[in-house]
């Protein structure tokens, strides 16, 4: 008796998942098996190509998962605007990257093979890198379908010989002879991409970016030159970077300088820490980890410092939305030189070091639990996601009856927590103790988070009194 079509097909499945896995071990062997330098530069040849057409593979594999689950979705009634929520989400978990990185994957999936059709045959034979493949995809977004095409054609006998810088200047200049006005019309759009990021830099520094129409950014550095200039002339003993840095600081926030920052800044340490007995790394949220010496000094930098605990935050007021953690956006009238720095304690449990309360001194109850939510998680508890925190979930939903308290909520991105939403999407917690969250997805794979421990958690006695948790 035969097996059902449907069982055949599962049992293929597994075969190819099984080989894929046996490839993975057999790659660990290489190595070693190549005998001189000769063979050594064929295998990184072979490999390069490899790595292309795996990539391209995988593009496949993303646009066919796209596509089922869309499908799947509008079956059940769901509108085809929202169809594709969730998908992203689900890529990203499963390769251990953010959702809007797989999202900007799925698009690429999509346009390469659709669109630009010999550039991914290319990729597929492994001829050219995803870095080009990516460049070809990106420069010729603008374009209608049927231009798009056509530069694609032109492009396939030049691709394989040209290097990465050349391939772009070859794809942009045919995109624009191919559609100049859709050149034009990229160029006004991209106008009204302008925007401000953030992200840490090695040695407890942040690289603080801004993508600006290019009058706007030259008219801003030469400010900053300019001022640099007059200090320098003026006999001010710090380096042009440095006067320009600070002078950018002192602009932006309204601070009379750079260092008395007035914005509110979580530091989570120990109190041993803080008071020198300690030397675990403190965490600034927002950032990362930082030196103690470094966290001792921001502490040391407060015009009224208590003894209250393991949190430290410099802030002139309140924060401006309690119930969204959001910090305050601006610098009030009359700034100070020195900014005034607060302590609040964060109480972690002695064995699992999971943040689990704090000192509600400063604020409503309600304001105190979504900042104790945003210093506990960090950013997103969706795994593999890097993105800030933008909204607190309810693990069990509130409209379930799932109540307001620290162990049923995590700290999410907006998209994480829009596609948990989705139908087949489910969240639970199934250690409260660690707080560990289980995410399982339409395809009935699971994902687990556990909550970051706090700093020096794994410095704490096995045996500690803990503090009351508040409910």
């Amino acid at each position: 008796m035969s097996e059902p079509p449907d069982n055949i097909g599962r049992m293929f499945d597994k075969a190819v998942v099984a080989e894929l896995a046996g490839l993975v071990d057999r790659l660990a062997e290489l190595p070693s098996a190549a005998g001189d330098d000769a063979t050594r530069v064929d295998v990184i040849a072979a490999l390069e190509k490899l790595k292309a057409a795996v990539y391209a593979a995988q593009l496949r594999v993303i646009a066919d998962f796209a596509a089922s689950q869309e499908a799947a979705n509008k079956a059940m009634g769901i509108e085809a605007r929202q169809a594709q929520r969730g998908v992203p989400e689900q890529i990203g978990l499963a390769r251990k990257v953010s959702p809007a990185s797989a999202a900007r994957q799925l698009g690429q999936a999509r346009a390469l093979i659709d669109q630009v059709p010999d550039t991914y045959a290319l990729l597929l034979r492994g001829e050219i890198s995803e870095h080009v493949a990516t460049i070809v995809t990106t420069e010729t977004s603008h374009l209608a379908v049927e231009d798009r095409r056509l530069v694609d054609k032109k492009l396939a006998d030049q691709l394989p010989r040209l290097s990465p810088k050349r391939a772009h200047a070859a794809t942009r200049r045919l995109a624009i002879e191919a559609g100049p006005a859709g050149a034009v019309r990229r160029a006004s759009n991209a106008r009204e991409d302008r925007r401000v990021g953030i992200r840490p830099a090695p040695d407890t520094m942040a690289i603080l970016s801004a993508l600006l129409p290019c009058e706007q950014g030259v008219a801003a550095y030469a400010a900053l030159h300019r001022t640099a200039d007059a200090a320098i002339a003026a006999g001010d003993g710090r380096g042009r970077g440095q006067i320009m840095a600070d002078a950018l600081v002192e602009r932006l926030t309204g601070q009379a300088t750079a260092d008395a920052v007035s914005a509110e800044i979580g530091l989570v340490m120990t109190d041993a820490a803080l008071f020198g007995g300690d030397d675990s790394a403190a965490d600034m949220t927002g950032y990362g980890p930082i030196p103690v010496e470094l966290a001792r000094d921001i502490a040391r930098g407060a015009d009224d410092l208590s003894d209250d605990g393991a949190e430290v935050a410099t802030a002139d007021h309140e924060p401006s939305d309690a119930n969204t953690g959001a910090l305050p956006g601006e610098a009030e009238a009359g700034a100070v030189a020195r900014a005034r720095v607060f302590l609040r304690r964060l109480f972690a449990d002695p064995v699992t070091g999971v943040i689990e309360n704090c000192d509600p001194r400063r604020g409503r109850f309600d304001g105190v639990l979504a900042r104790l939510l945003v210093y506990r998680d960090q950013q997103c508890r969706d795994p593999f996601c890097d993105a800030p925190i933008r909204h607190l979930d309810h693990i069990q939903a509130f409209a379930a009856g799932g109540p307001t308290t620290i162990e049923n909520g995590r700290g999410v991105c907006q998209r994480g927590n829009y596609a948990r939403q989705m139908p087949r999407f489910s969240v639970r917690l199934i250690d409260p103790t660690r707080h560990v969250v289980e995410i399982t997805t339409p395809t009935g794979h699971r994902y687990r988070s556990p909550a970051p421990t706090a700093p020096g958690a794994d410095r704490r006695p096995a045996l500690r009194p803990s503090y009351p948790r508040r409910t």
